[in-house]
């Protein structure tokens, strides 16, 4: 019944988001002023703004949040859009840890975290409540991941996943689409590709699949960098021209490659869901170094797209 998939899905989504909300928060308050000026200090050349944008984007297990507060620079004057490529490419590689974090399978520990992390967030200290709150995200996040994950028997025996494969055109298509919309809809890549990790597990979906829905969720995620740039001056708008272009070309360059990457996959590990995030990794890190050496040619292309005068 549609009710029966629909609720603890829905239900696991909502502590999964909820979770990586509340330890993004915690992690920011542990951070207070010095992520911005990290932001601001270390971007003077393309490499040093692409290591600031995959640390700070590691710490914060965000890059749209990355990509937002860099917009937010850039449309304030405080950063130029040639400093922001680099902390945009970083941001791409830096999100992969959450994946790789997932992968880990330490979901055992989820009670643990929310009963240690909801005790921390009840004393008065800030330090000790600010980690009590990153400890409670975490237990949630993998608390919802079970949630999520706890349909896959029921999916299998309905078949629709299969039904959508089948009649979506061919499963890179139908992941590619997947990834998109649900990246586009939650905004959030990182619960996207954790419920690919799931089914590919649980063999709801086979492999290419998944490994479009990693893509596509790349795709998908630069939806709320361009919900950012609205009404904002040209050089932001920049910003977030950018980092579409970036994540869609590095997705038509993989896409044809999918089946020669599945059929690699195992190489990587024995664990399917390991094999999404190395995948994962691999996909990011390989588009983000191709591209950086070719920051101020590509900064001049998007200028040229985008120019400086344009009406806002």
């Amino acid at each position: 019944m549609p009710i029966q998939l629909l609720v603890p899905f829905g239900f696991g989504l909502f502590i999964f988001l909820w979770g990586l909300s509340k330890m993004r928060t915690g992690l920011e308050n542990l951070a207070r002023d010095r992520l911005q000026s990290v932001l601001l200090q270390f971007t003077k050349t393309p490499v040093r703004s692409f290591w600031t944008g995959t640390v700070t984007t590691a710490f914060l297990q965000s890059s749209s949040a990355v990509t937002v507060l860099t917009i937010g620079f850039v449309n304030a004057g405080m950063l130029t859009f040639s400093q922001s490529l680099g902390i945009i490419l970083g941001s791409n590689v830096g999100t992969t840890i959450t994946t790789q974090i997932l992968a880990l399978k330490i979901e055992d520990f989820a009670i643990f975290l929310l009963v240690i992390g909801g005790g921390l967030t009840l004393l008065s200290n800030p330090f000790l409540k600010n980690t009590g709150s990153v400890c409670l995200g975490f237990g949630a996040i993998f608390w919802g991941i079970e949630w999520m994950q706890s349909i896959t028997e029921s999916l299998k025996e309905q078949g629709w996943v299969s039904w959508l494969i089948h009649h979506g055109g061919t499963p890179v298509v139908s992941g590619l689409a997947a990834g998109i919309l649900i990246t586009a809809l939650i905004h959030s890549s990182s619960a996207c590709i954790a419920m690919a990790m799931g089914f590919y597990a649980a063999q709801v979906i086979p492999l290419p699949f998944a490994i479009a829905v990693v893509f596509g969720s790349n795709i998908g995620t630069c939806v709320t960098a361009l919900m950012a740039s609205i009404r904002t001056i040209p050089a932001a708008k920049q910003v977030a021209l950018s980092h579409l272009i970036l994540n869609v070309a590095g997705a038509i360059l993989f896409t044809p490659l999918i089946p020669v990457i599945a059929r690699l996959a195992p190489y990587l590990s024995g664990d399917p869901a390991t094999q999404i995030a190395h995948i994962q990794t691999l996909f990011n890190l390989i588009c983000s170094i191709a591209v950086l050496p070719f920051c101020d040619p590509f900064a001049r292309f998007i200028t040229w797209l985008v120019p400086e005068k344009a009406s806002l």
